[in-house]
């Protein structure tokens, strides 16, 4: 099942803007030691705008082979282009991903029936489980509930996350797509209430630089240990807001370039974060005892 706590990994980059395999792999190691149920490789958070296809390919291959089968990786195949979507499928099957992360098409808009027809036609691509992504704020297309429920009748399509921060959506999804499909937040700072009212985990940002804390987060939650869950919740407040103070991945790869775990080196048109928003990155780690 490709629930719980996952991280959405960030693509660690030399000075020169090339991959950086060695923090990738000491990245992985991190996860794994750390508990993380399983990684999302080249999603939005691993910069999978800026990478060429043949680098999105390489590093989702390579997240497979340092994993060595202990954690689960999902790589993220979304494009605006079906086509494009297809192929990255077709290619990331062959080399042993547990599932894929598919987002919605970005700028172009489709109508409902050209949405369905295109992750019908990445689903058709592969026989891996396919987790749709609902994330209005940066495609500019919501995928209300009555959509999803017609995508959830394709056999691979398992389940989705959704980053548009209602978590009033858990149960009008459970209701319509059944308690089998899987519902994962893609946001933060609601994410702790989701999995309350029912959801199966989260793909987080913050589990890159809190990866302990968030899964103890997810496994109270989703046991409906409201108590404990919102105690965590509340501790990673400060630090899930700092980690949204400009846009994803630019303050999580600042954070961790401040703990040591991986350089704080962007591709354009991401730039490092303002003066001002690395004070309230580094306050908030600093609260949380994170600063190397």
């Amino acid at each position: 099942m490709l629930t719980g706590s996952i991280v959405a990994l960030v693509t660690p980059l030399t000075k020169h803007g090339n991959i950086d395999y060695n923090e990738l792999e000491e990245l992985v190691n991190f996860h794994v030691e750390s508990g993380t149920d399983a990684i999302v490789a080249v999603g939005t958070t691993g910069e999978s705008t800026t990478l060429s296809h043949e680098e999105h390919i390489d590093v989702v291959a390579a997240i497979v082979e340092l994993a060595d089968g202990r954690i689960k990786v999902i790589g993220g195949n979304g494009s605006n282009s079906t086509s494009e979507a297809v192929q990255l499928t077709e290619k990331m099957t062959h080399f042993g991903v547990d599932g894929f992360l598919n987002v919605t098409p970005y700028y172009n808009k489709p109508s409902v029936e050209g949405l369905i027809a295109h992750f019908a036609a990445c689903a058709e691509a592969s026989d891996k489980p396919q987790i749709l992504y609902n994330v209005p704020g940066r495609t500019a297309l919501d995928m209300p509930p009555e959509v999803v429920e017609r995508l959830a009748e394709i056999d691979n399509v398992i389940g989705i996350k959704e980053a548009t921060g209602d978590v009033t959506r858990v149960e009008e999804l459970k209701r319509r797509c059944g308690n089998q499909f899987i519902l994962l937040s893609g946001d933060d700072p609601t994410a702790c209430e989701f999995m309350l009212r029912g959801g199966h985990g989260v793909i987080s940002v913050s589990a890159n630089v809190v990866p302990t804390q968030m899964k103890a987060l997810v496994d109270a939650a989703t046991r409906g240990e409201r108590e404990k869950a919102e105690k965590i919740d509340a501790e990673l407040r400060e630090l899930n807001d700092a980690l949204f103070i400009e846009s994803n991945p630019i303050p999580v790869k600042w954070a961790l370039a401040l703990m040591g775990k991986c350089s704080a080196n962007y591709r354009l048109p991401l730039t490092p974060p303002s003066e001002d928003s690395q004070l309230v990155i580094e306050r908030a780690l600093e609260k949380l005892h994170l600063l190397k």
